[in-house]
């Protein structure tokens, strides 16, 4: 018997987190697999405005409920965003680690760094990264 398919996927309230969303609970579907979503910061909660506040994590709670696919929902504060998301993608065994793609210029990449690079890099499985249909 096989194990079930272990889908992390990072995820915001806003355009690219849903577009990861939506493609994790695609590829949950099509592999029998559940969902693990990461909401993480790295502390600065009160201006990070991809760190959901509760009526987001209400939404997107009920709307994975109406799914039908197994979801585990954890939120988390850390120095690295990218470190949190491939942490939890340790813990659980991923299979897959979904990822929202934002367009960033090469000196915004320099300055800030790149979330979506240090899971690229970092992660010990596959890693597909989505955009937001525009």
């Amino acid at each position: 018997m096989s194990q079930q398919m272990t889908i992390v996927v990072g995820w915001s309230p806003d355009e690219y987190g849903q577009a990861a969303l939506d493609r994790a609970v695609e590829e949950a579907r099509l592999r029998s697999g559940r969902i693990v979503v990461v909401n993480a910061t790295r502390g600065d909660a009160l201006v990070d405005d991809r760190y959901a506040d509760e009526e987001q994590l209400g939404r997107l709670t009920a709307g994975l409920a109406e799914s039908g696919i197994e979801v585990d929902v954890r939120r988390s504060m850390g120095a690295d965003v990218g470190d949190q998301v491939l942490e939890v993608a340790g813990d659980v065994t991923a299979d897959l680690v979904v990822i929202g793609l934002r367009r960033r210029s090469p000196v915004g990449k320099l300055l800030m760094g790149s979330v979506a690079q240090r899971i690229l890099l970092g992660a010990d499985c596959a890693v597909l990264a989505v955009k937001p249909p525009h």
